[in-house]
Protein backbone atom coordinates (compact mmCIF):
# COMPACT_ATOMS: atom_id res chain seq x y z
CA UNK A 1 0.00 0.00 0.00
CA UNK A 2 2.69 2.24 1.09
CA UNK A 3 4.39 1.76 -2.48
CA UNK A 4 0.86 2.29 -4.66
CA UNK A 5 0.56 5.40 -2.33
CA UNK A 6 4.40 6.39 -3.38
CA UNK A 7 3.75 6.12 -7.05
CA UNK A 8 0.48 8.23 -6.79
CA UNK A 9 2.54 10.81 -5.44
CA UNK A 10 5.37 10.54 -8.35
CA UNK A 11 2.95 11.73 -10.70
CA UNK A 12 1.66 14.79 -9.62
CA UNK A 13 5.19 16.02 -8.74
CA UNK A 14 6.05 15.36 -12.23
CA UNK A 15 2.97 16.90 -13.40
CA UNK A 16 4.27 19.94 -11.27
CA UNK A 17 7.14 20.25 -12.68
CA UNK A 18 6.25 20.00 -16.55
CA UNK A 19 3.54 22.78 -15.98
CA UNK A 20 6.10 25.19 -14.29
CA UNK A 21 8.87 24.54 -16.57
CA UNK A 22 6.10 25.32 -19.31
CA UNK A 23 4.91 28.13 -18.02
CA UNK A 24 8.02 30.00 -17.58
CA UNK A 25 8.97 29.00 -21.12
CA UNK A 26 5.67 30.31 -22.19
CA UNK A 27 6.49 34.05 -19.93
CA UNK A 28 10.33 33.95 -21.68
CA UNK A 29 9.11 34.16 -24.79
CA UNK A 30 6.04 36.88 -23.93
CA UNK A 31 8.72 39.24 -22.15
CA UNK A 32 11.10 38.35 -25.28
CA UNK A 33 8.49 39.55 -27.63
CA UNK A 34 7.42 42.34 -25.83
CA UNK A 35 10.89 43.46 -25.87
CA UNK A 36 11.74 42.75 -29.72
CA UNK A 37 8.32 44.35 -30.48
CA UNK A 38 9.38 47.80 -30.09
CA UNK A 39 12.06 47.11 -32.67
CA UNK A 40 10.41 45.72 -34.72
CA UNK A 41 7.42 48.24 -35.24
CA UNK A 42 10.92 51.17 -35.76
CA UNK A 43 12.82 48.62 -38.21
CA UNK A 44 8.90 48.64 -40.47
CA UNK A 45 8.89 52.57 -39.99
CA UNK A 46 12.47 53.03 -40.99
CA UNK A 47 11.83 50.82 -43.64
CA UNK A 48 8.55 52.72 -44.73
CA UNK A 49 10.53 55.92 -44.24
CA UNK A 50 12.82 55.03 -47.09
CA UNK A 51 10.28 54.46 -49.31
CA UNK A 52 9.63 57.14 -52.21
CA UNK A 53 6.27 57.24 -53.89
CA UNK A 54 5.39 59.26 -57.10
CA UNK A 55 2.39 61.85 -56.75
CA UNK A 56 1.31 64.76 -58.46
CA UNK A 57 0.90 68.27 -56.75
CA UNK A 58 -2.03 70.08 -57.28
CA UNK A 59 -2.47 73.97 -55.87
CA UNK A 60 -5.59 75.07 -53.91
CA UNK A 61 -6.91 76.02 -56.48
CA UNK A 62 -7.19 72.48 -58.30
CA UNK A 63 -4.12 73.61 -60.65
CA UNK A 64 -1.99 70.27 -61.91
CA UNK A 65 1.59 71.88 -60.52
CA UNK A 66 4.23 68.80 -61.14
CA UNK A 67 5.01 64.92 -60.72
CA UNK A 68 7.02 64.34 -57.70
CA UNK A 69 8.84 61.73 -56.06
CA UNK A 70 8.32 62.25 -52.08
CA UNK A 71 8.80 59.71 -49.00
CA UNK A 72 5.94 57.94 -47.95
CA UNK A 73 4.90 59.34 -44.71
CA UNK A 74 5.34 56.68 -42.18
CA UNK A 75 4.61 57.79 -38.15
CA UNK A 76 3.79 55.51 -35.45
CA UNK A 77 0.19 54.44 -34.00
CA UNK A 78 1.39 56.88 -31.43
CA UNK A 79 2.17 59.94 -33.13
CA UNK A 80 -1.26 59.38 -35.48
CA UNK A 81 -3.04 59.06 -32.68
CA UNK A 82 -1.74 62.66 -31.28
CA UNK A 83 -2.21 63.79 -35.22
CA UNK A 84 -5.99 62.92 -35.56
CA UNK A 85 -9.27 62.51 -33.44
CA UNK A 86 -10.59 59.18 -32.26
CA UNK A 87 -12.85 59.20 -34.90
CA UNK A 88 -10.49 60.09 -38.07
CA UNK A 89 -8.25 57.79 -36.08
CA UNK A 90 -10.40 54.83 -36.60
CA UNK A 91 -11.24 55.06 -40.48
CA UNK A 92 -8.08 56.56 -41.68
CA UNK A 93 -5.69 53.82 -39.50
CA UNK A 94 -7.45 51.30 -38.81
CA UNK A 95 -10.26 51.43 -41.86
CA UNK A 96 -13.18 51.71 -40.27
CA UNK A 97 -16.28 53.19 -42.05
CA UNK A 98 -18.32 56.31 -40.93
CA UNK A 99 -22.10 56.04 -40.69
CA UNK A 100 -24.10 56.89 -44.18
CA UNK A 101 -25.23 60.62 -44.20
CA UNK A 102 -22.96 61.16 -41.32
CA UNK A 103 -20.54 63.16 -43.32
CA UNK A 104 -19.90 66.53 -43.96
CA UNK A 105 -18.96 66.08 -47.64
CA UNK A 106 -21.88 63.83 -48.44
CA UNK A 107 -24.08 66.98 -49.62
CA UNK A 108 -21.42 69.35 -50.12
CA UNK A 109 -21.97 71.47 -53.50
CA UNK A 110 -19.06 73.64 -53.34
CA UNK A 111 -16.38 73.57 -56.16
CA UNK A 112 -12.96 72.95 -54.50
CA UNK A 113 -10.43 70.52 -53.71
CA UNK A 114 -10.65 67.34 -51.32
CA UNK A 115 -6.76 66.53 -49.81
CA UNK A 116 -5.73 63.59 -47.33
CA UNK A 117 -6.69 64.82 -43.83
CA UNK A 118 -3.67 62.48 -42.89
CA UNK A 119 -0.66 64.04 -44.69
CA UNK A 120 -2.34 66.88 -47.38
CA UNK A 121 -2.23 64.89 -50.64
CA UNK A 122 -4.32 66.25 -53.46
CA UNK A 123 -7.24 63.32 -53.57
CA UNK A 124 -10.10 64.39 -55.76
CA UNK A 125 -12.14 67.41 -57.21
CA UNK A 126 -15.21 68.48 -56.81
CA UNK A 127 -15.52 68.29 -60.59
CA UNK A 128 -15.58 64.79 -60.52
CA UNK A 129 -17.92 64.59 -57.28
CA UNK A 130 -21.65 63.47 -58.22
CA UNK A 131 -24.68 62.53 -55.75
CA UNK A 132 -24.61 58.65 -55.72
CA UNK A 133 -27.56 58.34 -53.18
CA UNK A 134 -25.44 56.25 -51.09
CA UNK A 135 -24.70 58.42 -47.97
CA UNK A 136 -21.20 58.49 -48.90
CA UNK A 137 -19.15 61.98 -50.97
CA UNK A 138 -18.57 59.58 -54.51
CA UNK A 139 -16.39 60.29 -57.41
CA UNK A 140 -15.96 59.24 -60.11
CA UNK A 141 -12.15 58.82 -60.39
CA UNK A 142 -9.41 60.85 -58.31
CA UNK A 143 -7.89 64.05 -59.30
CA UNK A 144 -4.99 61.87 -60.44
CA UNK A 145 -4.44 58.02 -60.76
CA UNK A 146 -1.17 58.48 -58.83
CA UNK A 147 -2.04 59.76 -55.56
CA UNK A 148 -4.98 56.88 -54.25
CA UNK A 149 -3.93 52.97 -54.30
CA UNK A 150 -6.44 50.28 -54.66
CA UNK A 151 -6.38 46.79 -52.84
CA UNK A 152 -8.51 43.74 -52.56
CA UNK A 153 -10.07 44.00 -48.92
CA UNK A 154 -11.80 40.95 -47.98
CA UNK A 155 -13.32 41.91 -44.69
CA UNK A 156 -17.21 41.47 -44.27
CA UNK A 157 -17.62 38.26 -45.85
CA UNK A 158 -16.80 40.20 -49.68
CA UNK A 159 -14.94 41.24 -52.12
CA UNK A 160 -14.61 44.72 -52.43
CA UNK A 161 -11.21 47.31 -53.48
CA UNK A 162 -10.33 49.52 -50.91
CA UNK A 163 -8.80 53.02 -51.49
CA UNK A 164 -6.46 54.40 -49.71
CA UNK A 165 -3.67 57.88 -49.89
CA UNK A 166 -0.72 56.73 -52.06
CA UNK A 167 1.66 58.69 -49.77
CA UNK A 168 0.57 57.96 -46.02
CA UNK A 169 -1.87 55.13 -46.55
CA UNK A 170 -4.57 56.37 -44.89
CA UNK A 171 -7.80 54.40 -45.78
CA UNK A 172 -10.04 56.69 -47.49
CA UNK A 173 -13.21 54.38 -48.76
CA UNK A 174 -14.17 52.00 -51.38
CA UNK A 175 -14.29 52.21 -55.54
CA UNK A 176 -17.44 50.24 -57.25
CA UNK A 177 -18.23 49.86 -60.73
CA UNK A 178 -21.51 51.12 -60.84
CA UNK A 179 -20.72 54.78 -61.18
CA UNK A 180 -21.64 57.47 -63.77
CA UNK A 181 -19.75 58.11 -67.29
CA UNK A 182 -17.09 58.52 -68.33
CA UNK A 183 -15.52 55.96 -66.31
CA UNK A 184 -18.58 54.17 -64.65
CA UNK A 185 -16.49 54.38 -61.41
CA UNK A 186 -17.50 55.26 -57.56
CA UNK A 187 -15.50 56.40 -55.69
CA UNK A 188 -16.97 56.09 -52.21
CA UNK A 189 -15.42 58.18 -50.01
CA UNK A 190 -15.47 58.68 -46.21
CA UNK A 191 -15.80 62.28 -45.29
CA UNK A 192 -13.50 62.13 -42.60
CA UNK A 193 -10.79 61.01 -44.29
CA UNK A 194 -10.49 64.15 -46.50
CA UNK A 195 -10.24 67.88 -46.09
CA UNK A 196 -12.16 70.01 -48.34
CA UNK A 197 -10.67 72.97 -49.59
CA UNK A 198 -13.09 75.92 -51.57
CA UNK A 199 -12.17 77.17 -54.67
CA UNK A 200 -11.20 80.51 -54.48
CA UNK A 201 -12.78 82.86 -57.01
CA UNK A 202 -11.11 85.68 -58.18
CA UNK A 203 -12.79 88.96 -59.78
CA UNK A 204 -11.83 89.78 -63.12
CA UNK A 205 -9.92 93.63 -62.89
CA UNK A 206 -11.90 96.17 -64.67
CA UNK A 207 -10.10 98.15 -67.01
Amino acid sequence: MFDSDLGRDKRPVTSRRVFLVSSATALAGMILWSLRKPRLVQAKAERGASEEVTIVEFSDSGERLKTVHVPKVVKTEDEWRKQLSRGVFAITRQADTEFAYSGEYCNLHEKGLYRCICCDNALFSSDTKFDSGTGWPSFWAPIAPENVRTTRDGSLSMVRTAVSCAECDAHLGHVFDDGPEPTALRYCMNSASLRFVARQVTAKSSK
